[in-house]
């Protein structure tokens, strides 16, 4: 098979790829029919991560089971499936207490390289979730949104306290901060700020429920939220970006009593012990336990109640994942969907 490599910063390339096989029993392999690139892949693209070695890139899904090992029960050949970006048993104490993230048996899909065109998907049962027939096309988009970025976004909002009657502010203008935006309109927050300095995100960010723009950062940004709520903050902070800067933005911006939900991936993040004294903030989040939320994910999708899908503004054939990227990385692409 083909799926993509990246050997340097900046070099992702297509190239042939072994096919994956059944290593264990409880092993699925599926065919994709859809695959991308995430905002947290640009990190090793543009060099934060180091390389060392050849690596294969991907880690969001949505196919159709190929194979299942023999202790396989909940998923059969033919099915349409969604997975997490981290694999997990289910059945692990972890995993049962809602956290199959941090599975004791956890996997990360990264490792396997889910942009390709077969991926083995480890603990089969405990990580994919079946849609309940084959999809329309048109759903294709929305249902690979939950395998990453949209499940992330919803922890973020979930994290984050999101409900009835509050403000939340959104920081971070990627695809999981505009869908931080669509779930918090779906948990009925009262009033959504956004933070975007690009016009074609502020767009989206307004589509999914946004009722506030502010495109102000750093100290600026967070007197401009101040300002929007009476100079207490909000009441709900959801932080999709994985900076310094971003995470003290978020904390700043949330009211006492407040809560941070915070999902991007941290990068030389370090937070002041006075300041969290003082603040007097819930913060919560890391990587989001996305298995949890598919099957209410997927039904909302289904009944086309949500559009995720609307974040995908570029879609490729997976043999031009190298421009994929670069669109990504140049902000020419919210968010790169690419076919095999």
């Amino acid at each position: 098979m083909y799926g993509a490599v990246i050997h340097a910063p900046g070099d992702v390339r297509y190239e042939q790829r072994d096919d994956p096989t059944i290593e264990a029993p409880t092993d699925a392999v599926i065919r994709l029919a859809a695959t991308c690139v995430c905002g947290s892949d640009l990190w090793t693209y543009r060099g934060t991560n180091p390389i060392t070695r050849p690596l294969r890139m991907g880690h969001e899904y949505v196919g159709v089971v190929e194979e299942v090992g023999s202790e396989v029960r909940t998923i059969a050949p033919g099915d349409f499936v969604i997975g997490s970006f981290m694999a997990s048993d289910g059945t692990c104490e972890i995993c049962r207490a809602g956290y199959p993230s941090r599975c004791v048996n956890v996997v990360s899909m990264g490792s396997l390289g889910a942009q390709a065109e077969l991926l083995r998907v480890p603990w089969a049962d405990g990580t994919l979730v079946a849609t309940p027939g084959a999809p329309a096309p048109e759903l294709v988009p929305s249902l690979l949104a939950a395998s990453d970025v949209l499940g992330t976004g919803w922890f973020a909002a979930d994290a984050a306290a999101v409900g009835p009657g509050k403000t939340v502010a959104v920081v971070g203008d990627g695809a999981v901060g505009l869908l931080g935006v669509l779930a918090a309109k779906a948990l009925g927050a009262e009033r959504i700020i956004a933070m975007s300095r690009h016009a074609d995100r502020q767009a989206l960010a307004r589509r999914f429920g946004a009722t506030d723009i502010v495109t102000e950062r750093g100290d600026d940004g967070v007197e401009r939220i101040k300002e929007l709520t009476n100079g207490l903050g909000a009441h709900s902070v959801i932080e999709a970006v994985g900076t310094q800067e971003s995470m003290l933005q978020a904390i700043r911006s949330t009211r006492a009593g407040g809560h941070v939900g915070f999902v991007g991936v941290s990068h030389g993040v370090s937070l002041p012990g006075e300041l969290l004294f003082y603040s007097e903030v819930h913060l919560f989040g890391g990587p989001a336990p996305v298995r949890r939320y598919l099957p209410d994910l997927i039904d909302r999708i289904w009944h086309r109640e949500i559009d995720p899908g609307l974040v995908f503004d570029l879609t490729l054939p997976l043999a031009e994942v190298a421009e994929g990227y670069k669109a990504m990385d140049e902000r020419r692409a919210i968010k790169t969907l690419l076919q095999p």
